[in-house]
């Protein structure tokens, strides 16, 4: 994988995981979003006070109007655990990590022993570039007698970013061993191979998970990703747009085409797509 398709794809990563964006992200960062599975409340609940829609399932103009009623619950009580969570969260689905950031370090000071606090706060951490900081805030959440598979997949996915690949495929593997079949940890581990050019293996690992019950969205737009940079387009949309609204399948098709074009990809892509066509016509 070139410098600059490796460059493309943790960019994409990166906005996968926090609005799907994730994808992974899914290690999203893949850290934000693509970590969890829609039973993890944190990213993926819904928020009942604005919508019964999941927040992943939620189009950009709702996304807009539940940052904003959470942004005013969070105002009246900047202490509230719940509130906290939920907020950054979705600060984090817009792309705007750094008030995210800032939101779980004040959740951070008012719940210092909370797991699931330091969890997110790291996820932040990470979301924000700050991926040394994010090491340390999870291995803080983490307790040894009693490991959480959700903070080892996020700190694999976090040692992929810092570009210690070995490390982040070890913490997948220990993940699975405690949490067998869980599709975000193998999306992630399959980003990871992505991360290091090894498309082949990285679908191996991406199909495996997108056909686990409990596979998610982003889980399937990582898979369409990694057949997309394979030349395969027309399967890769196919992949994009299943089991979403035409208005969310759309957004997703667009935005692959953009990181691939990216590449100056995505014309030779399409070109494959027509001669493959061609010569089975």
């Amino acid at each position: 994988m070139t410098a600059s398709k490796t460059s493309s794809t943790r960019s994409f990563i990166s906005h996968s995981s926090v609005a799907h964006a994730a994808i992974f992200i899914c290690l999203a960062m893949a850290v934000s979003g693509c970590n969890t599975s829609k039973r993890d409340t944190i990213t993926t609940g819904s928020i009942a006070k604005t919508s019964s829609t999941p927040l992943d399932n939620m189009d950009a103009a709702q996304l807009a109007e539940t940052e904003r009623a959470i942004g005013g619950a969070y105002v009246k009580d900047p202490r509230n655990r719940d509130i906290g969570l939920r907020y950054a969260t979705v600060l984090g689905m817009t792309g705007k990590h750094a008030q995210a950031l800032a939101v779980m370090q004040q959740v951070a000071i008012a719940n210092p022993s909370d797991r699931q606090v330091l969890a997110a706060y790291g996820k932040a951490q990470a979301a924000a570039g700050q991926l040394e900081q994010a090491l340390g805030t999870i291995g803080r959440a983490q307790t040894p007698d009693h490991p959480d598979w959700r903070l080892m997949s996020a700190e694999g996915a976090v040692l992929d970013q810092l570009g210690r690949s070995e490390e982040a495929r070890q913490k997948y593997r220990s993940a699975l061993q405690t949490q067998p079949n869980e599709p975000s940890i193998m999306s992630n581990l399959g980003m990871s191979y992505v991360l290091s050019g090894d498309l082949k293996t990285a679908e191996t690992y991406m199909r495996n998970a997108a056909q686990q019950p409990a596979a998610d969205s982003r889980v399937r737009q990582n898979l369409a990703l990694v057949v997309g940079l394979q030349g395969r387009f027309s399967e890769a949309e196919t992949i994009a747009r299943k089991e979403l609204s035409q208005q969310q399948a759309d957004t997703n098709v667009t935005y692959l085409r953009s990181m691939l074009s990216q590449q100056n990809s995505w014309a030779k892509l399409a070109d494959k797509d027509k001669a493959a066509k061609s010569a089975v016509n």
